[in-house]
């Protein structure tokens, strides 16, 4: 009777001395029948701040734009194909009897402002000023457009040019307008954190034009070392800009920037004032040879090369595409300190 008695009290003294001692919680509360789950302690839903991760000590710097508020890095790969759907069924008719023009403004660097701003831009340019037959399609990375543009990825460019192929008749001409930063390898900038997306290189590029069949092309690629592009797409029925030789930086993004030097040059003064894209590239050219020199830069020397048969049938788009008013630049989201420098 004494053992029972002793092993009694020394139970009813344990459980006692767990209830006393500091920090002790006691049980869960999602299992403790005496306290019933909290709204604390309830899982929540999935946010995009929650999924992209934080700023701590193990977090990720380059998520901070992503929306809180927003949709989530996975709902917004879920929504791809409907939106590159949705933004080509909403692409005006074509014109009959005459070639039409059909732009894809790619912006591939979602970390600046200033891409989003050029292709935006580009968009509007070509639809406004250049009438019914320019179209246009935007594929940009950007946090404030996750619901609203489809986002450019190198697999968004690929269906977004089967859709064209679709459309489009052998007279029309493609002109793939991209805005990225740009490496000594001749790599595009591909980016929106936390998104995993492909960098696309000249062969890429190359490649997904190469699967259609797009006899009339129009290709503008903006960013440093973008020269290295030229070999690549070089081809008959083929005009080739681009915003720097193989071996130089291009100027005018950063977040103090509302437009490149190039897109400056060649969209917004060159186009303003002809609809033709071969003289615009020279007046771009010696615009931004002026404000480099007066900036006391390196010289950016942007490239140009023309296939055979472009010129004409670029003329013979001018033909029914009689230009319009000038169309001013106004930035989508304006830089902290407006320039036009890269």
């Amino acid at each position: 009777m004494r053992n029972v008695l002793v092993i009694l009290l020394a139970f009813a003294a344990g459980v006692l001395l767990m209830l006393v001692l500091p920090g002790h919680r006691g049980l869960p509360e999602a299992t403790n029948p005496a306290h019933p789950a909290t709204s604390s302690s309830v899982a929540q839903p999935a946010t995009a701040s929650s999924v992209a991760g934080t700023d701590g000590e193990d977090g990720d710097a380059g998520t901070d734009d992503w929306p809180a508020q927003g949709p989530t890095p996975e709902q917004v790969l879920y929504a791809q194909p409907r939106m590159l759907h949705d933004a080509l069924a909403k692409l005006g008719p074509r014109v009959a009897g005459k070639p039409n023009l059909y732009l894809v403004a790619f912006a591939g660097d979602g970390g600046e402002d200033v891409f989003r701003n050029e292709v935006e831009y580009a968009a509007q340019l070509f639809t406004t000023r250049f009438g019914p037959s320019a179209h246009a399609l935007i594929l940009e990375n950007h946090p404030d457009t996750l619901e609203k543009q489809p986002l450019a990825s190198l697999s968004n460019l690929e269906s977004a040019l089967d859709g064209l192929s679709a459309t489009m008749k052998p007279e029309d001409i493609l002109l793939l307008y991209v805005s990225s930063h740009g490496s000594e390898d001749h790599d595009l900038l591909v980016d929106l954190d936390p998104l995993p997306l492909d960098q696309i290189g000249p062969e890429d590029l190359t490649n997904a034009l190469a699967q259609h069949p797009f006899k009339w092309k129009v290709l503008v690629v903006n960013a440093c070392y973008s020269g290295g592009f030229v070999p690549a797409l070089h081809g008959d029925g083929t005009l080739v800009l681009t915003a720097a030789r193989t071996d130089r930086s291009s100027f005018g993004c950063g977040s103090d920037s509302d437009i490149t030097y190039f897109g400056k040059a060649w969209l917004v003064d060159a186009l303003n004032s002809t609809n033709d894209p071969i003289a615009a590239f020279k007046l771009a050219s010696g615009e931004i040879s002026q404000w480099e020199t007066q900036d006391k830069l390196t010289p950016s020397e942007p490239q140009i090369d023309i296939g055979s048969g472009i010129a004409e049938q670029l003329a013979n788009w001018r033909k029914g595409a009689a230009a319009g008013p000038r169309v001013p630049f106004v930035p989508a989201s304006p830089a902290s300190t407006s320039s036009t420098a890269q």
